[in-house]
């Protein structure tokens, strides 16, 4: 959901400790708002994608306003993946979709870090696309769930890998 200044910088520096390289997932109006953010991702060897101009929801918007902010978020972006906000958007909304197979739910404020490392715990597996969000939303949760999370995934010998680096 970022880039933003109050958390992006921090995943950064978390990722480049547990040596690791995500895909960031990006509103193109927080690059449009930080670019050079957005910059510092892609300069620290991270992949982005699209996650629409201003992370709306397909089911709500007609396919011409939803397709029109898709692309207006590609003209900053540049990049081939895609994932539709909360995953969802109409049959005629599709494009080069990335979706998961564990969503940490870290935005949600009921939920403490440990039951979200819990999750992780639980429902990862071999190629699995685990969710992480560096919001303001997000931030409480992810700052705790996140390296503990990653750091179990690798005692466990699971390697990381960005969107489209072949395995």
């Amino acid at each position: 959901d970022g880039p933003i200044p109050e958390v992006t910088p921090w995943v950064l520096d978390q990722l480049d400790e547990l040596g690791i390289k995500a895909t960031f997932f990006c509103v193109a109006d927080n690059v449009r708002r930080y670019p050079e953010l957005f910059e510092e991702i892609r300069r620290r060897g991270h992949t982005v994608g699209n996650h629409t101009y201003h992370h709306i929801q397909g089911i709500f918007h007609s396919t011409k306003e939803y397709m029109r902010d898709v692309y207006d978020a590609h003209e900053l972006i540049h990049s081939r993946y895609f994932r539709p906000p909360h995953g969802h958007l109409r049959f005629s909304q599709n494009r080069e979709i990335v979706m998961w197979d564990v969503v940490t739910r870290d935005y949600n404020a009921e939920l403490s870090p440990e039951t979200i490392v819990g999750y992780v715990k639980r429902y990862a597996r071999n190629g699995s696309i685990i969710v992480f969000h560096d919001s303001l939303k997000a931030e409480k949760n992810m700052r705790v769930a996140m390296p503990e999370a990653v750091r179990w995934l690798q005692s466990e010998g699971y390697h990381f890998l960005r969107i489209g680096d072949a395995p």
